[in-house]
């Protein structure tokens, strides 16, 4: 038999459950992250001259400084970052790699869709955001979605503010706290929280946990959620 959890009366009617998609909405041992990491090292290689082991430490470095590796590239080397995209995300042969998730779906159908709203934020491209959410099989239980767009400069992407900020204006939410988060990225997370959102980190079992918290919650698999943001969800089983 299945109990009740609590109503979401204490959450407004435009509270936006928001979701990152890459290493969140599936696993980290999917390996897309480490596949996009050898293009993006090539792509740094090919376009801008450089060893492979300048390349990987460049692609570090302004992952690390930005939180998206484009951004650096953007930014010092004028690159196209629509070509970039192209040759890096829409060049991951996803369809091998990804397949329809059956327990996420079911947990996304839990949460009462009918009072609030679920919203995707990621800082990869539109392409390659949809694509995902398409592969998995869920892009019909999401709102909307906000993401970097390469075709505008300067790249507006997280942990920036004006990212979540975005995000708010296209989900048509006015207040940060009606924001409910989770994102596998301690910067995002971080970056999220100081703008007054709830944030949820996600590290999944086996990851390392992070010397200082990167937010009001840390949970280990997305089922955690149901007791993390119960408000959102129908029931738990």
């Amino acid at each position: 038999m299945e109990s009740q959890s609590p109503s979401l009366d204490g959450a407004p009617a435009d509270s936006r459950p928001v979701f990152d998609i890459d290493n969140c909405l599936y696993p980290r041992s999917a390996k897309v992250h480490d596949l996009m990491a050898q293009l993006i090292d090539k792509y740094f290689a090919t376009h801008l001259g450089l060893e492979e082991e300048e390349a990987i430490r460049l692609h570090k470095e302004y992952y690390t400084t930005y939180g998206l590796a484009i951004e650096g590239l953007v930014r010092h080397h004028q690159i196209d970052p629509l070509d970039y995209n192209a040759k890096v995300d829409d060049a991951l042969p996803l369809q091998d790699i990804i397949k329809p998730n059956p327990q996420l779906r079911r947990l996304l159908e839990d949460i009462d869709r009918s009072k609030v709203k679920l919203w995707l934020l990621t800082n990869a491209y539109v392409t390659h955001g949809r694509r995902v959410v398409k592969l998995l099989g869920v892009e019909d239980l999401f709102e909307g979605l906000t993401y970097c767009d390469y075709s505008r400069m300067p790249l507006v992407c997280k942990p920036q503010k004006a990212m979540f900020v975005k995000a708010m204006e296209d989900a048509g939410v006015q207040r940060p706290e009606d924001c409910y988060f989770v994102d596998d990225s301690h910067i995002n997370c971080v970056g999220a929280a100081e703008l007054g959102w709830t944030a949820a980190h996600l590290v999944e079992e086996g990851l390392p946990e992070p010397k200082t918290k990167a937010s009001q919650y840390q949970i280990r698999h997305l089922e955690e959620l149901r007791v993390t943001y119960p408000q959102f969800f129908k029931y738990n089983a």
